[in-house]
């Protein structure tokens, strides 16, 4: 299906949907109504300060100072993270949380999961920031026990929530229009309506177009730096064009119900960059994939009864992927493979609030995967995913508690060979906020959470790789942390200092290992993994004058996780790979009547390449330094901003993954009109 039959098919979805909503809610004559919240809507410092488990929030206007195109670039500045970069606007972007690895971070779009149940792992690099209101990291799972099943079942949660209509003083039409430029050919225009269709129904539109060349340069050194010869190279085959389309209807049924349609479309073509292998760079950086996107979600909610809320969500994925390496040297002189996942999926849930502090919530989620590819001897496997979950939440002025459980059967069949064995598993969850004191907003938390990860479609049945007898990878959270809040005292607008020191041990760990030699793998259940680390984490705002902000922060996270899989093995107790010892972040920024401008800090310790922590497999540390500043212009009915952004001040090529460096000073330039 090539992209103009897509493009229609959507356009004829959002009309046929859009008229049948417009149709139903002409039979409102009343003003728009709004539906009572199922919980209460809090501030997002509020949440963080008062949840039992670690979440962290970055709203629309803390996005805006951190330098940061795609979501990866901020999920960099939540602590506990590992985003796994290979470099470039289009490379490959993983986020890892507390090293558990990114097949157990769920990534949800406006409260419903974003799936890939080939690998297991989201690119995070493909979302725009363009029309996101907040994200937030969940570390085991949130307080909002009123959600799928399948938000239950993963060590923690990317939860991106996109913009609603914002339409101010009675207006029928608003948005934003703007490009973003800079360099290695960096070209961005993007935009965003709102509308407002009848007195209860509302659309949104945004869209972009992302385009770079990507070519930067880099210093290849042929051994030790300083002392062995070098030479400067050229990042080849970084180049990417991304269209992403997205189109959402927010209705109000009546005063008790409410729900939305989204229909999204992604298409992208990029270089994938190579390893900068010594004396050979031209071989390593031709490899080609194209992806193509498109999924349509809905989501309903009401209130039956005083006591009683309902909700249910459906959605509709399929995602192809066409992989192409021109320098194979095989009998065609290439290797092209070509890949089709589709999703569909339902949930329903329903909360009973028994008490005023007490509550109760069912929920029962049914998922069924397939996945085809053009390769000889493929499984072409589908798996029927059910999961169900309970959990109850009690909620007063000094006390929050939450616990859950999660049931999972998974069944599962193949066109040729065996199929995995199904599978089955409950999964606990308990957690606690305490505030010890009455005056002073401190509380102490701790959560306990044992989840599983399913073996991907690739794990299980990629060709000569896949091992279809694996079993899931277990995981076991502990959790005990402390937060402080200060508000509205003097000149601190606000202050929030959180500190927790987790533990995890990951069995059953799916692993690639070689087989007969080097050149033939398998994966197993080999790995142990133990971990343990501190996240702290510090925000504040100070007001200098009635128009004039100071807002700082930064994160810091320690972190040992040790293979503990086998006692005589050279890597035991060594750290795993790509996890430092030392991580975190920083911000500042400065907001005036004027000029608003921000720093931003990313760092990291060293690393280790592989399983042994030899100085051989040594990555080194970095940090990389930014540096905005942003002006708005006021205009008779809408607001200008310009923004300028110098990016890694240093100019170094550091390497979050081996052999992949990073680009070195960057710039780039916005201009947007907000009307």
């Amino acid at each position: 299906m090539n992209l103009s039959t897509i493009g229609r098919l959507l356009t004829f979805a959002f009309l046929f949907f859009g008229s049948t909503l417009a149709l139903f809610a002409q039979s409102e004559t009343d003003s728009v109504r709004q539906l009572r919240e199922v919980t209460v809507t809090r501030d997002a410092k509020r949440t963080q300060n008062r949840s039992t488990s670690p979440i962290q929030i970055i709203d629309s206007e803390k996005l805006a100072t951190l330098n940061a195109l795609q979501i990866s670039d901020a999920v960099k500045h939540f602590s506990g993270v590992t985003v796994k970069d290979y470099g470039g606007i289009g490379g490959l972007k993983t986020v890892s949380v507390r090293s558990l690895g990114a097949n157990h971070t769920a990534v949800s779009y406006d409260g419903i999961p974003v799936s890939d149940v080939q690998t297991g792992q989201i690119d995070i690099g493909r979302f725009s920031l363009e029309n996101v209101d907040n994200i937030s990291l969940s570390i085991g799972q949130t307080d909002n026990i009123f959600q799928p099943a399948r938000m239950f079942a993963s060590a923690s949660v990317l939860n991106i929530q996109s913009q609603k209509p914002i339409l101010p003083n009675n207006q029928s039409v608003s948005g934003k229009i703007g490009v973003k430029t800079g360099s290695f050919g960096m070209f961005n225009p993007a935009f965003l309506l709102n509308s407002k269709v009848s007195q209860s129904v509302s659309a949104s539109l945004s869209g972009e177009w992302l385009s770079a060349h990507g070519k930067y340069p880099y210093m290849l050194n042929y051994g030790v730096i300083g002392k062995d010869s070098s030479s400067l190279e050229t990042r080849k085959n970084t180049d990417v064009k991304n269209l992403r389309l997205e189109g959402t209807l927010f209705t109000d049924f009546s005063t008790k119900s409410k729900g939305y349609l989204k229909g999204y479309f992604y298409n992208s073509e990029r270089g994938l960059p190579g390893a900068t292998i010594y004396y050979n760079t031209e071989n390593f950086s031709s490899q080609r994939i194209w992806d193509n996107n498109l999924f349509a979600q809905a989501h309903f909610e009401t209130q039956f009864l005083p006591k009683l809320d309902f909700q249910a969500n459906a959605k509709y994925n399929r995602a192809a992927l066409r992989y192409l390496d021109p320098a194979i040297p095989n009998s065609e002189g290439k290797l092209e493979n070509n890949y089709a996942q589709q999703e569909f999926y339902a949930s329903a849930s329903a909360l009973y609030r028994l008490f005023d502090k007490l509550s109760f919530s069912a929920s029962s989620d049914l998922i069924f995967n397939t996945l085809n590819a053009d390769l000889n001897d493929f499984a072409y496997p589908k798996r029927t995913t059910s999961l169900s979950a309970i959990a109850g939440k009690f909620t007063s002025e000094r006390v929050l508690a939450t616990a859950s459980l999660l049931y999972t059967q998974t069944f599962e069949t193949v066109k040729f060979g065996d199929a995995s064995k199904n599978q089955s598993k409950f999964s606990p969850y308990v957690s606690i906020s305490i505030k010890p004191f009455e005056t002073a907003d401190f509380r102490l938390r701790a959560f306990y959470k044992n989840i599983f990860r399913l073996p991907t479609f690739n794990d299980l049945y990629y060709t000569q790789i896949g091992n279809r007898k694996l079993k899931p990878e277990d995981a076991n959270q502990f959790n005990l942390g402390a937060t402080y809040t200060l508000s509205n005292k003097q000149f601190i607008d606000f202050l929030l200092i959180t500190a927790d020191i987790y533990h995890n041990k990951v069995k059953n760990k799916i692993v690639a290992y070689p087989t007969k030699n080097i050149f033939e793998w398998t994966m197993l259940n080999y790995g142990i993994v133990e971990i343990n680390g501190i996240d702290l984490s510090a925000d504040a705002v100070f007001n200098l004058s009635q128009k004039t902000k100071f807002n700082i922060g930064g994160t810091h996270t320690y972190q040992r996780a040790l293979n503990k899989t086998d006692a005589e093995s050279r890597s035991y107790g060594h750290q795993i790979p790509y996890t430092p010892r030392v991580s975190g972040s920083a911000k500042a920024g400065l907001q005036t009547a004027w000029f608003s401008v921000n720093y931003t800090l990313i760092w990291s310790g060293h690393r280790y390449a592989v399983n042994q922590n030899f100085r051989e497999n040594r990555v080194e540390g970095f940090a990389d330094h930014s540096l905005s500043l942003a002006k708005d212009f006021s205009l008779k009915t809408s607001t200008l901003s310009a923004n300028v952004e110098v990016l890694n001040l240093t100019n170094k090529n550091y390497e979050v993954v081996r052999y992949f460096p990073m680009p070195g000073r960057a710039f780039r330039a916005t201009i947007s009109l907000k009307f």
